[in-house]
């Protein structure tokens, strides 16, 4: 895990819109994934389960109040630029 920074910046875009690098635009799952995600965000919970695989995600929110990144390529990691 990276070692925190004493201050992280956040990306410029929405905690509800992950990079593309991280869930491609073509993604034949995107749209169920980003359902999953927006209602994650919305309860305040720390992720989901991705329809998919059955994992446990992250959720952006959750990541973003962490405070850092920890270089694991995160799906909805708030940092990746």
């Amino acid at each position: 895990m990276a070692e925190p920074r004493s201050r992280w910046t956040l990306a410029p875009r929405e905690l509800d819109e992950p990079h593309p690098s991280r869930l491609r635009p073509d993604h034949p799952g995107r749209a169920e994934i980003l359902a999953k995600h927006a209602e994650a965000l919305r309860d305040g919970t720390p992720g989901y389960l991705d329809p998919a695989t059955g994992l446990f995600v992250l959720s952006a929110a959750f990541l973003a109040k962490r405070g850092f990144c920890c270089t694991r390529g995160c799906r909805h990691c708030p940092y990746v630029t």
